[in-house]
């Protein structure tokens, strides 16, 4: 999503004249798009402010801009603690940036624009281009939560769930295809809590993206269980265009753990939400988040975590140690004690790498159908991916970015397909 917002902050821009550069000290103006999900990810913020100040140390200062969820979260302390920042500007606010830089340049004041108005934010960006032309592009459908589970910012920084207008996503969908985009990842904080007017759910714009000529791949991330509804279940039957992958965070295998995160789910309900899936589509495949050391982790508690990885055998997954974000009820807790974590997390990431391991391992010597995306510079090879979402980095004769081929894999690693694509071979087969 940051993504997302980051190529649109740069659309907006682009109208009051403003043009990228790939040199740093060319700049006039330094926007830093920000995550608040872990505390590393916000230290990571002055750290590259300090950056900036080094390399402008005997040049013009620049316009310095943090927008997304650290400048809504502590948009005055951040202020206060790094006077090099001019400007900060919530995810909610973005699409004033042209006028808050435009204002800057007349009263050279500190601007703090934090304020949730996320329907106009999107009544105002669907009125300028997306100018993504990316064969993978994402698209914004839904954002904010209402779940509040105890250790997550997202309800604070990103607001309640808003469900985009249903004939704007359509629309925004149909320009990125005629723009070269042969696969959409529909994306969300919940987002198959997309919900219209309740007239439009998640299903529905799928159902339509399958139909749109061209598009040749649909995802969408992330989801909550509590809403993989029997509709969506269902597209995963129906929809030819809908891979076969999905990203589930299950965040901990315990009952017990579970209720202390407030998730409204538990173990049992997420196993039957898998096999409902298994049934429709028996070559899906999941994966998941989880949390490692939340306050009131034992032993036993970590154990029933592992032994839902080896019952669901999940593939491609992410798993922290637990990190306290301000002001949420989790924040108030007991940590654990830090080398028990870290024993944890390395015993889960194990386990975890072994099923990606062993599931890459199962395409050596077959034909795997990737989407190009792209040709590796100062190289022969080009890049792709699989339905699951597995790079591929492969050598061919003579290929498209943007078409689907059957790549040979005749090598592989944990994160990584290898292979080869000969078109003779493919034709004469």
């Amino acid at each position: 999503m940051n993504e997302y917002d980051s190529n649109r902050i740069y659309d907006l821009a682009s109208v009051i004249g403003f043009k990228k550069t790939n040199t740093k000290t060319e700049a006039d103006c330094f926007v830093l798009n920000t995550c608040h999900i872990r505390k590393k990810a916000t230290e990571k913020v002055y750290h590259e402010i300090g950056r900036v100040k080094k390399e402008f140390r005997n040049l013009k200062k620049p316009l310095v801009v943090i927008s997304g969820c650290v400048a809504q979260a502590e948009s005055e302390e951040i202020m206060k603690r790094e006077p090099y920042i001019d400007m900060v500007i919530g995810p909610q606010s973005y699409h004033k940036i042209g006028d808050l830089i435009l204002k800057h340049e007349r009263k050279k004041g500190k601007i703090n624009e934090t304020e949730f108005d996320v329907v106009r934010k999107f009544d105002e960006l669907e009125k300028i281009p997306n100018t993504q032309n990316k064969i993978s592009s994402f698209l914004t459908i839904q954002e904010g939560c209402d779940k509040f589970c105890h250790f997550c910012v997202v309800p604070y920084t990103r607001g309640p769930e808003y469900s985009r207008p249903f004939d704007q996503i359509i629309s925004e969908a149909q320009d990125l295809v005629k723009r070269g985009t042969k696969e959409i990842v529909l994306l969300g904080q919940n987002v198959n809590a997309y919900n219209y007017k309740n007239q439009y759910k998640l299903s529905s714009i799928i159902r339509v993206l399958n139909n749109i000529k061209n598009l040749k791949r649909i995802r969408y991330t992330t989801s909550h269980p509590r809403d993989m509804s029997e509709d969506l279940i269902l597209c995963y039957k129906d929809c030819s265009k809908l891979m076969p992958f999905l990203h589930l965070p299950i965040q901990s295998g315990s009952n017990e753990i579970l209720k202390l995160m407030n998730r409204k789910h538990d173990r049992e309900y997420y196993i039957s939400i898998i096999k409902k899936l298994k049934q429709i589509n028996k070559d899906i495949k999941i994966s998941s988040d989880f949390i490692v050391g939340y306050p009131g982790e034992t032993e036993k508690y970590f154990k029933e975590t592992i032994k839902i990885i080896q019952e669901i055998g999940f593939i491609n997954s992410y798993s922290f140690i637990f990190s306290p974000r301000p002001g949420t009820p989790a924040a108030e807790k007991e940590l654990s004690k830090t080398n028990i974590n870290e024993k944890r997390l390395k015993e889960i990431q194990k386990v975890l790498d072994n099923y990606q391991y062993d599931s890459n391992k199962k395409y050596l010597n077959q034909n795997c159908e990737v989407l190009v995306e792209n040709k590796l510079k100062k190289q022969t090879k080009y890049f792709g991916r699989t339905k699951y979402m597995t790079p591929v980095i492969f050598e061919a004769d003579t290929c498209s970015v943007g078409e689907l081929i059957n790549v040979k894999i005749t090598s592989f690693n944990r994160k990584n397909l290898f292979g080869i694509y000969k078109i003779n071979k493919i034709k004469a087969a």
